[in-house]
């Protein structure tokens, strides 16, 4: 008995609607349902009913940003490192990329959301070509899209 994947996840946020348009806009999240206080989108090649949920708080809630007890970041993969490169311009372009890092395994992103959630948007190495020295040292390294693309190639589907 294990776990699969995340199936899904709930944020609360300041402003749903706002928050439906990041999703939406920025990372291709498709409204699945929506309501003034809340909202169900689905990403954009899942199968699941729903991906992530968004409910609006109210009143003065604090701000997201590692403060206070609660959730650090979601992360969510991609099938290509194409597709990957294609999600840093589009954060750039958002004023939401904040970071990025090459864990040999995998290549990430890091992005906040208008209310500070901050999430991951990965690419893993397919299981058969990882090797001994790449999960031999914990290292991060600083993460070059276009090397990695040379590297693996434009078509290469990452591992799930």
């Amino acid at each position: 008995m294990g776990i699969r994947r995340l199936n899904h996840a709930v944020l609360y946020v300041r402003d749903v609607g706002r928050s439906v348009a990041f999703y939406r806009d920025v990372l291709g999240f498709q409204v699945v349902h929506e309501r003034p206080t809340a909202a169900f989108l689905r990403a954009a090649d899942s199968d699941n009913d729903h991906d992530l949920g968004l409910f609006g708080v109210r009143g003065n809630a604090p701000r997201a940003g590692g403060t206070a007890v609660g959730l650090y970041h979601l992360a969510w993969s991609v099938n290509t490192l194409p597709e990957l490169a294609g999600f840093a311009e589009r954060l750039e372009r958002a004023g939401a990329l904040v970071g990025s890092s090459d864990h040999a395994v995998s290549k990430s992103l890091y992005g906040k959301d208008p209310d500070g959630l901050e999430f991951e948007i990965s690419w893993f190495v397919p299981r058969d070509r990882v090797t001994p020295e790449m999960t031999a040292s914990p290292t991060i390294g600083r993460l070059d899209i276009r090397a990695e693309i040379e590297r693996w190639g434009a078509d290469l589907v990452g591992a799930p």
